[in-house]
């Protein structure tokens, strides 16, 4: 027979949001009846997130710093026409950490290894027809459906890679778009963990979210070869599709995945519209969502609707650019767009990618001489907003 458990709170989804969600409460609200539900193996599944020092307030450190697995004071982008040093820190999470630590918080009980069913209002029902009762629940379960929003897609495939040797990388490359540039803006992304570990992913910012593994494994051992870098073994590996937003009706995405649902994550359509990235606002939601004083579902549905509407509405600009980038730009042109970006300052990049642009930010992003045709450009923007 089924059964049932009551409890406060029900998390439903162990990936990075809901993860956050959940070390976030244990450590301002220990005393909180929570159950995070993931039928996985590990909590974060199997992935590396990096985050750039200003995608995190210093408000929010306490959340992120416990999690960071390797840090570097700097990194480097390299074009076709441009390389350039920058100044700003950058850190990496692995999900091993990731998992450890936000287990460690939990107490006996509190995650609950099962798929979820069913998410309602006031109950989530598991595949094994147990029930949970939740005063509050939060559905993490990631992206849902993305149907009604119009999408570009950061695509890639991860290795980490052994080295026979040691590599002599100090500092990570974030885009290398020396590259040779296939199914839309191409660059490979580099991470030296260890003197003989070293992280690297091959990125496209393509019209589909297809990936074709054995194509982008070879490039990836091309790519280290032409480095160098004798490959041993491979410790890891990953692959995804993050959605770079164009437009779409926000809240017929919202209402696709439950009417009065509080959602985080993906789900709630928190991820930066040019990378895709989800780190920092989950950050910021897991914070939020631990300062409050209501965690009934009806007040969680409108912190989390109110943060991620209010997310969609202010970063429009965002947007617009990737009008730009992916039906202004020729497929094999797209890096000139980015190229000519990291030739702005440095505190213009991070505040971008922390998705705190200011209107003077935004100014110096679109004066000059745009590297896209002008007509195409403004097609491209019409189109987006009809």
């Amino acid at each position: 027979m089924a059964g049932q458990v009551d409890c406060d709170l029900a998390i439903v989804g162990g990936g990075l949001a809901g993860g956050l969600i959940a070390l976030a409460l244990r450590r301002k609200r220990p005393d909180l009846d929570l159950r995070l539900i993931e039928a996985g193996p590990q909590i974060g599944g199997d992935h590396v997130w990096s985050f750039f020092e200003r995608d995190v307030a210093k408000e929010d450190r306490w959340l992120a710093a416990p999690l960071v697995s390797y840090g570097w004071r700097g990194y480097e982008v390299a074009f076709p026409a441009h390389a350039r040093s920058l100044p700003t820190s950058y850190y990496s999470i692995e999900s091993e950490r990731f998992d450890r630590v936000v287990r460690a918080s939990l107490a006996p009980g509190q995650l609950i290894a099962q798929k979820a069913l069913g998410v309602g209002t006031t109950a989530v029902v598991l595949a094994t027809g147990d029930r949970i009762e939740a005063k509050g629940i939060i559905d993490a379960r990631g992206p849902g459906d993305m149907s009604s929003l119009d999408l570009g897609w950061q695509k890639f495939v991860g290795r980490e890679l052994l080295l026979s040797e040691p590599h002599e990388v100090t500092r990570p490359t974030i885009m290398d778009a020396t590259v040779e540039q296939i199914d839309g803006y191409r660059f490979v992304y580099s991470l030296p963990f260890t003197a003989t570990r070293m992280f690297v992913e091959d990125t496209y910012y393509s019209d589909t979210p297809t990936i074709d593994r054995d194509a982008l494994v070879d490039r990836i051992q091309e790519y280290a070869l032409g480095r160098g870098w004798v490959t041993e073994a491979v410790s890891r590996e990953e692959s995804g599709a993050l959605p770079v937003a164009i437009g779409g009706d926000f809240d017929a995405f919202w209402r696709s995945g439950g009417v009065r649902v509080p959602k985080a994550g993906l789900r709630a359509g928190l991820f930066h519209p040019t990378t895709g990235y989800s780190l920092p606002d989950a950050v910021r939601l897991a914070a939020r969502i631990a300062a409050a004083g209501d965690l009934s579902t009806p007040a969680l549905y409108d912190l989390t609707y109110g943060m991620a509407s209010g997310a969609w509405a202010d970063r429009a600009f965002y947007r617009t650019l990737d009008a730009m980038l992916f039906r202004a730009a020729e497929p094999e042109e797209r890096y000139r767009i980015l190229e000519r970006f990291y030739r702005l300052g440095p505190g213009l990049i991070g505040r971008f990618y922390a998705g705190r642009s200011s209107v003077m930010d935004k100014a110096r992003i679109l004066s000059g001489k745009p590297p896209v045709p002008v007509g195409r450009a403004i097609a491209a923007i019409r189109r987006q907003h009809a």
